[in-house]
């Protein structure tokens, strides 16, 4: 591992004695923050996953009853059916934060009546298939603005959880080897010099005993 650039001084030590010491303690809570993430994520990943086939089932099933009634009513009269008929939503985007992740909050309002008072027809033209299709469109529409929300704050979790793990990465195997490294040396060469210091201490101490024996 490289070491810094860096004076061997007792101050650059210091300093970088104090630099290791807050790389380890923000390695710390970054690791933290990303074992938190990691939990939360999974948990919704479950959430997502479940929500996701319950969607797709009743989509599923709702095509399958439309497909019947289509087959069993004129199409004509299908068509006419779906053109005026609307259902409004009203929807509300809030932010809320994980872990300093902000995701959405998403608020929505469906109305009701839209479906059922826009969509007429008679008993004669209807079918059972058909009411159960349009009962089953209706009802899965709010699991599926639920659907979109889960998905999108899986989406931004997962790119901090990605941010997260370089940062630890970068304090693990880069940032903090080379202080501790830059360390090592200093204290090496700081002993050297000290070393070096009581030495020519010693010879000048001796050539002085030397002078005072000859005098």
């Amino acid at each position: 591992m490289a070491r810094l650039n860096v004076k061997p001084t007792r101050m650059e030590l210091a300093n970088l004695k104090e630099r290791l010491k807050l790389s380890k303690r923000g390695h710390k809570l970054l690791k933290d923050k990303q074992d938190e993430l990691m939990r939360q994520f999974i948990g919704l990943i479950k959430s997502n996953n479940q929500l996701r086939d319950q969607v797709e089932a009743d989509l599923t099933d709702s095509m399958r009853e439309f497909v019947v009634a289509k087959s069993l009513i004129n199409e004509q009269f299908i068509e006419e059916l779906f053109v005026g008929a609307e259902t409004n939503v009203e929807l509300h985007i809030q932010e809320k934060n994980i872990m300093s992740v902000s995701v959405p909050k998403m608020d929505f309002n469906i109305k009701e009546s839209a479906v059922s008072s826009d969509i007429q027809y008679g008993y004669l033209n209807s079918s059972s298939e058909l009411d159960e299709s349009i009962g089953k469109i209706e009802s899965v529409l709010p699991h599926l603005l639920k659907l979109s929300e889960i998905e999108k704050t899986c989406q931004l979790m997962a790119d901090e959880i990605e941010k997260t793990r370089r940062r630890v990465n970068a304090l693990e195997y880069q940032m903090i080897p080379q202080l501790e490294e830059t360390i090592r040396y200093i204290q090496l060469k700081l002993e050297e010099n000290e070393r070096s210091s009581i030495v020519r201490m010693m010879k000048v101490k001796d050539m002085g005993n030397k002078k005072t024996i000859r005098k």
